[in-house]
């Protein structure tokens, strides 16, 4: 008995926030950035429960991970049974989010949700499988997100059009993001990158927020942020970018990302 209790407290200390937040920093924004602007730019009574029920549901991702993980080892860890007190505290929270949601929100507004669904699987699968830092697991993850800002704006009495052309515009920023930053990051370290993917899906980005704009769907201000970002890439993945650390690339992507929300929020506000 006396040995075990010396192993405990030998045992260091499990850091609940490794079991909480995610690994994958950018994942805030793509958490954030469509939840803030369609709640800005088309807000209702349902913003709110349907921004709980998301979050809700982001964070029991990575405690859901580690438990998955653990029990497909045939483990039962101190951590394992921490990660599904987590899983079953944030499904409380997406389900009273969800509960609210359908009081307040039309039928309509879960559509971009179903529709997500698949990838939303998909995500869980890679986690689950420990392939969530793939390409293809992040590309899906950002599709699934930005949903919540279709939700949002058909809540909020926007057109299915007006609502489709918001989610496009999170896509647009999102998928572009991705590739630049894993191409950047590479190119910091030394390794093999690709300069053409990253700047060829911020010129399609461009010309589709454009074609939004030019549809009276999207304001002029966010096509303009969007040619910001076609020369961010272009420039970071050039020999004329300023070397950076990861933080800094991440601290930036922060800021493009905060431009992007702004650019939507005032434009639709203004008119611009």
């Amino acid at each position: 008995m006396q040995q075990a209790a010396e192993l405990e407290l030998e045992r260091p200390a499990i850091r609940k926030s490794r079991i909480v937040l995610p690994v994958e920093h950018g994942s805030w924004g793509f958490l954030f950035e469509p939840l803030v602007a369609a709640s800005a730019v088309a807000f209702s009574a349902a913003a709110l429960p349907l921004s709980v029920m998301v979050i809700g549901a982001f964070m029991m991702r990575r405690p859901l991970q580690i438990f998955l993980v653990d029990r497909l080892a045939g483990r039962s860890l101190p951590q394992t049974r921490i990660a599904l007190q987590f899983v079953l505290f944030f499904f409380v929270l997406f389900a009273a989010g969800l509960v609210f949601s359908v009081l307040t929100s039309p039928l309509v507004a879960f559509v971009p949700f179903a529709v997500v669904a698949p990838f939303a699987l998909y995500q869980i699968y890679c986690d689950a499988a420990r392939k969530n830092r793939e390409l293809a697991a992040e590309l899906t993850g950002a599709f699934a997100m930005s949903s919540s800002a279709a939700a949002i704006a058909l809540a909020g009495g926007m057109t299915w059009p007006q609502a489709a052309a918001v989610w496009v515009f999170f896509i647009a920023r999102f998928v572009p993001s991705i590739l630049y930053v894993r191409n950047r990051l590479r190119l910091e370290k030394g390794k093999p990158f690709l300069f053409a993917v990253p700047a060829a899906s911020h010129l399609a980005a461009l010309a589709v927020v454009a074609m939004l704009w030019n549809a009276a769907l999207l304001p002029l201000l966010a096509a303009a942020v969007y040619a910001v970002l076609l020369a961010r890439s272009v420039i970071g993945l050039s020999r004329f970018r300023r070397p950076a650390k990861a933080m800094k690339i991440g601290v930036w992507e922060v800021i493009y990302g905060l431009a992007a929300v702004l650019s939507l929020i005032i434009g639709y506000h203004t008119g611009i």
